[in-house]
């Protein structure tokens, strides 16, 4: 028998309060499967071995704020004495208990799924996965590539992701041929990029060059192109500068509302819409602002640190909020 489709109509869609997905660095990387690709020995590991540091570390990297959180990099194409030395080069003897690093792994489909879980379930507050590189984890037997096996493949990795709440960086190589959109040069078929939720392309107008571009494309932000220096004794790469300002949402005046009287002196309110309403002198319909909280419950709590819950008692729905410790270090 055929499974019935399921629909949400657009009340149920709003009632709803989904899931958060904080930024794992604000306006740069999200929770999801990205690819980061670029040409062979042109420094990927390098600024992957950043990101994965950064956010160990909870520092901001660059201009970025950075959220704080366990990090496995599966650094397949290395040994550890390599990654000893990389590390020191660009770290010095500044360490984290919060960065993982492993040489060798289980292939997609043959264990690479239980492997990740196990990790997670040990670290529960994981929220970057490094795969250095791609190839290394596709099928031994996958060597006829096609849109479809290259999107099933993406659109596996991106389901642990999105199950995991986690992102998924996986480190991949562009083609030699050039094109007029440089994520057409994303090496197999398109079908890589369009199963990911964003792509990180690290390019260099000449190999020998300490500059290169860092250009960003992806669902859930605005595309960016990052310029880039090699710092010549650390082999860092630092921010010179940015095509675009950090995007960021227009303010919600609900929310900055709210934020001003439930603060860490204040950390619990529960009411109805009508007494928040008339708490905060807000004019906006009474039917409406419960909908208003639903779908900005995740950036109430990412930017304000105050959880929203919303439950329904005898006497009708009731609001919740509770102060959370700074969204920075959640």
């Amino acid at each position: 028998m055929t499974e019935k489709l399921k629909t949400v109509s657009m009340n149920e869609l709003y009632e709803t309060v989904y899931r958060s997905k904080p930024p794992i660095i604000d306006g740069l990387l999200y929770p999801g499967a990205y690819l980061f690709v670029g040409a062979p020995k042109l420094g990927k590991s390098f600024l992957v071995a950043q990101l994965a540091y950064h956010v160990g570390t909870g520092t901001p990297l660059w201009n970025f704020t950075v959220r704080k959180g366990t990090v496995l990099y599966l650094a397949l194409e290395d040994d550890f004495r390599r990654l000893q030395e990389r590390s020191y080069r660009i770290f010095g003897t500044d360490s984290t208990e919060n960065l993982h690093f492993a040489v060798n792994a289980n292939h997609l489909g043959r264990g690479l799924h239980e492997q990740l879980n196990d990790f997670i379930c040990q670290h529960p507050d994981t929220r970057l996965i490094i795969i250095d590189t791609l190839q290394k984890i596709r099928d031994i037997c996958g060597e006829n590539y096609s849109y479809a096996s290259d999107y099933d493949i993406i659109a596996k990795l991106k389901n642990f992701a999105d199950v995991n709440g986690i992102c998924l960086l996986m480190v991949h190589h562009t083609r030699k041929q050039r094109s007029d959109d440089k994520f057409d040069m994303i090496s197999c078929t398109n079908g890589l990029l369009g199963a990911a939720d964003g792509a990180f392309l690290l390019r260099k107008e000449k190999r020998t060059a300490n500059s290169a571009v860092l250009e960003i494309s992806g669902r859930d932000q605005q595309d960016q192109k990052l310029h880039l220096i090699r710092n010549t004794e650390n082999l860092t790469w630092e921010l010179e500068r940015t095509e675009t300002e950090l995007w960021k949402l227009p303010p919600e005046p609900l929310l900055e509302k709210i934020a001003q009287f439930v603060t860490k002196d204040n950390p619990n309110w529960n009411g109805t819409a009508t007494e928040l309403s008339e708490k905060i002198g807000s004019e906006i319909p009474i039917n409406a602002i419960t909908k208003k909280l639903n779908i900005n419950a995740g950036r109430l709590f990412n930017d304000y640190g105050i959880l929203y819950k919303s439950r329904r008692v005898h006497e009708g729905r009731r609001i919740e909020f509770y102060f959370q410790q700074s969204c920075d270090s959640s």
